[in-house]
């Protein structure tokens, strides 16, 4: 399992050599697809992401979000079309690692898709409503296990994130607890906040203002180490759940196919846009992380991540029809 020191490091060592021949150079708009639904976090990183890289390669980068089938949509529209560096996918997690673990795919979007580079973690933060009574993890986890089946969480859905992070800590953590899928996390928080749920392991930057405001509590995030924006609350591992990690990862891809120029050039761009003060501050602002990989570790890890949740899907029985 990647440890976040693995990830993190010096951002340029993102960067591939640059090749000694003419850069490619972009001559008309480029299309960054974000297949997410406007507001989440693939729309929020897409966009910070188009806005840095636009004027380091001349051309506008226009988002666009074409949803369904949880990020599958979206992921096939880009394998599926022209192999020239005009039309990009923000990928994740959620459409290299856990869609192929759930669904039967007519791609697939790691040989299907050409790795431009990672830009961002995103952890998860477990949080339960402010009046809940338990104050910390292993309190949750001793509840839990005194009522088997008594606690609820929420999910944006079935295999979202959101739901898999969670069933990957009851696993560990030898707890029983009720999924209750909701269509997107907004849905779900609402029903925290109010109590009729116990428990949401949310994204962190959707979950922050509401852990700010006072209206939710946080009793451990996801990575392996705290993170710099709570860093009073404790990891799920250090909090009594050895080995827990969940990392929800954002890239930048490009069919399979695009010249190895253009990868180059836009492999270079993206470096570039990371090592802005103003993108780092607007990412760590949100929680986010830096994923400091080459093309070759970013393919390896995403594989491996694939793997790791596709053997969670089979031992927990996650099934879309759940």
């Amino acid at each position: 399992m990647f440890k976040r020191r693995t990830l993190l490091a010096l951002l340029p060592a993102l960067a591939t050599p640059c090749v000694a021949r003419a850069q490619w150079q972009p001559d008309r708009p480029i299309r960054l697809v974000a297949p997410f639904a406007a507001g989440g976090a693939s729309d929020l990183i897409a966009r910070m992401v188009a806005e840095e890289l636009s004027p380091l390669l001349g051309q506008t980068l226009l988002v666009e979000n074409r949803t369904g089938a949880g990020g599958s949509v979206g992921t096939e529209a880009v394998v599926r079309a022209r192999a020239d560096g005009y039309t990009l996918l923000m990928g994740s997690q959620a459409t290299h690692a856990t869609n192929p673990a759930l669904q039967r795919l007519s791609f697939d979007p790691i040989a299907d898709l050409a790795a431009i580079g990672p830009v961002a973690g995103v952890p998860a933060v477990l949080v339960v409503p402010a009046d809940f009574p338990p104050r910390s993890l292993p309190e949750f986890i001793a509840l839990a296990k005194a009522r088997p089946g008594g606690i609820a969480y929420g999910s944006a859905g079935i295999g979202a994130s959101t739901h898999l992070a969670s069933a990957l800590l009851a696993q560990l953590a030898g707890i029983e607890m009720q999924h209750v899928p909701y269509r997107g996390t907004a849905l779900a928080m609402q029903d925290l906040i109010a109590g009729r749920i116990q428990m949401m392991m949310d994204t962190l930057p959707t979950a922050l203002p509401h852990i700010q405001g006072g209206r939710i509590r946080a009793l451990a995030v996801s990575t392996t180490q705290r993170n710099p924006t709570l860093p009073e609350i404790p990891t799920a591992a250090e909090a009594g759940v050895p080995g827990y990690e969940a990392l929800n990862w954002y890239g930048l891809y490009a069919p399979t196919g695009t010249p190895e120029p253009v990868i180059a050039r836009l492999n270079t761009a993206l470096a570039q846009a990371l090592a802005k003060p103003s993108l780092q501050a607007r990412l760590a602002g949100q929680g986010m992380l830096p994923l400091a990989l080459d093309r070759a570790a970013f393919t390896t890890y995403a594989t491996a991540d694939r793997q790791r949740w596709t053997d969670l899907v089979r031992s927990a029985n996650i099934t879309p029809a759940d």
